[in-house]
């Protein structure tokens, strides 16, 4: 894998970097209830040095009733200050399960129109696995300005991908498993239907990802999407549960050099609610 600081970053790379003083790491672990796991106590109890804890939960728009949409730009820039997060760093992100919710918190920093951002490739279990430090310290944290330019293009809300559905113009990409996405399984949220947005096609998180939760090659990626029949000429419009594994389809579009591609930050969470969408099964 080739190291980019605005996308993907291995462990070898970060274990160089890490006592640069611009560096940022952050931690940002989020689980589903049925994986039985405590992100906030896995990171109090190890995590790597230096690393500040980001509260996906918590760092989002809370007047929403939909789980973790992304916060308004006034309340990531007053979490980011204070967590010590800001311009000039060169930020890199990280979870406890290898590549699961960092790529989510990576968009919104894109989001947010910072570019200076990447994923750690492999996440916390490969840093972990190949001996590099850790540490249970809370970070000392100082105030550091941000600036944040929200960027409309890279987000989608319902309105915008029930149009796209309707009009066949982006290729609508759902990274659920293909049992939840063929409406065979039943979603972790209660009170979903089950299905799929219609017209959308099915690239399942975990295709774009090699055994150890590192991200494919370029040419594994464009195999995964080609695989689900995506015409990647189209724009993107990347969507899952809640807007989380989306973003790992997100980020693998842009390793790709993919120009034109969004997330549904509603997602499932969000169409599977509302009886008067469509949903297609099968």
């Amino acid at each position: 894998m080739s190291d980019d600081p605005k996308t993907l970053v291995s462990t070898g790379w970060l274990a160089e970097h890490l006592k640069d003083p611009d560096l940022r790491v952050l931690d940002a672990s989020w689980y589903l209830p049925d994986m039985g796991r405590d992100a906030k106590a896995e990171y109090a109890e190890s995590h790597i040095p230096g690393a500040r804890f980001f509260d996906i939960d918590e760092i989002s728009d809370l007047r929403s009733d939909l789980p973790h949409m992304a916060p308004p730009p006034e309340k990531f820039i007053s979490r980011m200050r204070a967590m010590g997060v800001g311009d000039g760093h060169q930020i890199v992100i990280y979870d406890g399960a290898g590549m699961f919710s960092a790529a989510r918190v990576w968009w919104l920093f894109r989001l947010m129109g910072k570019t200076d951002v990447a994923v750690l490739d492999g996440g916390f279990p490969k840093w972990r696995a190949e001996g590099h430090p850790v540490e249970d310290m809370p970070p000392i944290l100082r105030d550091r300005h941000i600036t944040v330019q929200r960027q409309a293009a890279l987000v989608n809300d319902v309105t915008q991908v029930a149009a796209a559905a309707k009009l066949g113009d982006h290729e609508i990409v759902d990274a659920r498993s293909p049992a939840r996405f063929r409406g065979e399984e039943a979603e972790p949220r209660p009170g979903l239907r089950s299905g799929h947005i219609p017209g959308s096609k099915n690239v399942h998180y975990r295709t774009v990802l090699n055994d150890d939760g590192t991200m494919k090659d370029t040419a594994g990626i464009r195999a995964a999407f080609a695989a689900a029949d995506v015409d990647l000429s189209k724009p993107v419009i990347t969507t899952c549960g809640s807007g989380v594994t989306a973003a790992i389809l997100f980020l693998a579009l842009d390793r790709i050099g993919h120009l034109d591609h969004s997330l549904y930050d509603g997602s499932w969470a969000e169409w599977g609610m509302y009886p008067d969408l469509k949903v297609e099964t099968g």
